[in-house]
């Protein structure tokens, strides 16, 4: 009896202190979203010419140079984590309207390495299909002085995932967003603008558990001049530059909500993040290819990793013209 006593304290006393550490390592772990910061920045809010479509390869890398802790101190410093995003994407704008907007969708087959899950420097996923991305529903309007946009994302969970492994290269949860935007242009020509786009991210539950990351929204845009580009004595520009600074701030907007075992669900804290840097674009009118670089460098992270974002996107715009 003595013998089982002991075994039996010993045993609660063991149970109670895993699900001590559990407590506090999830009370500052957090939970990423779908949401890729850097996707958009200058003229985030206008959608491209209606009758188009635009085929698309995007890439995306992250490097985070330290994790911010609530105080948004330096938690880890140098933790060595980069993430890389590439795919193949394709976005088609109608001429067909609803409330005055032109119709529009997007799809986005996405591969990523080091798919980053949360606030751990443990990711070591290879290169491998992520997440799908979908726009079935993309509204546009145009205006003298103003563009807005209204979209309806959601991320299907297509990426490898299985809770706790290193290797996920999905984020094992069904994800739906509601965007909308506008850019405003200051002169008639429609060569100096700012534009913003919000976007709230809604999470599911990830596959298999009653594990749940809290809402998001995201704000992107830039301030930029667009240039055209004279060849020669022809009236008509043979290419056109976009370029600008950007930025993008993104908050967890609900906690993440984690089941832990005697203490129940724990809600972290939430997190957050900001940026700034700069795109220049170059679509060439004769080819219609253009090539966009984006670089922001973060500020300001809570509860998350910090670092610097490059984008580089690669299309050609096939047109559709009326006959």
């Amino acid at each position: 009896m003595k013998t089982n006593f002991y075994t039996h304290k010993q045993s609660a006393t063991t149970v109670y202190l895993i699900t001590f550490l559990l407590f506090s390592f999830f009370s500052y772990a957090q939970l990423k979203g779908g949401h890729i910061l850097g996707a958009m920045g200058l003229q985030s809010g206008t959608q491209t010419p209606e009758n188009t479509l635009s085929v698309y390869v995007p890439g995306y890398f992250y490097a985070a140079s330290s994790l911010r802790n609530a105080n948004g101190d330096k938690s880890i410093a140098n933790p060595d984590l980069n993430m890389f995003i590439t795919g193949v994407g394709a976005s088609y704008v109608s001429d067909f309207r609803i409330l005055g907007a032109n119709y529009g969708a997007s799809v986005l087959l996405a591969f990523a390495s080091n798919r980053i899950q949360g606030n751990t420097v443990d990711s070591k996923s290879p290169f491998a299909l992520t997440d799908t991305y979908i726009v079935p529903v993309q509204l546009g309007w145009r205006n003298k002085r103003a563009d807005f946009v209204f979209s309806y994302q959601m991320y299907l969970p297509t990426g490898k995932f299985d809770m706790g492994a290193s290797d996920n290269s999905g984020l094992g949860m069904f994800m739906n967003e509601f965007s909308t935007g506008t850019t405003l242009f200051f002169n008639d020509k429609k060569t100096v603008h700012f534009s913003a786009l919000a976007s709230y991210e809604i999470n599911g539950k990830k596959k298999g558990t009653d594990i749940k990351t809290g809402d998001l929204l995201s704000i992107e845009g830039g301030l930029g001049k667009t240039f055209y580009v004279m060849d020669g004595t022809n009236p008509a520009p043979k290419s056109i530059i976009n370029a600008g600074l950007i930025y993008y701030l993104q908050y967890k907007v609900t906690n993440d909500q984690i089941p832990v075992p005697v203490f129940g669900t724990i809600e972290t804290d939430k997190d957050r993040v900001g940026g700034i840097g700069a795109e220049i674009n170059y679509y060439h009118i004769g080819c219609s290819t253009s090539a966009g670089f984006r670089w922001i460098a973060e500020v300001n992270a809570i509860n998350r990793f910090q670092g610097n974002t490059f984008f580089l996107t690669l299309a050609h715009v096939f047109t559709f013209k009326k006959k």
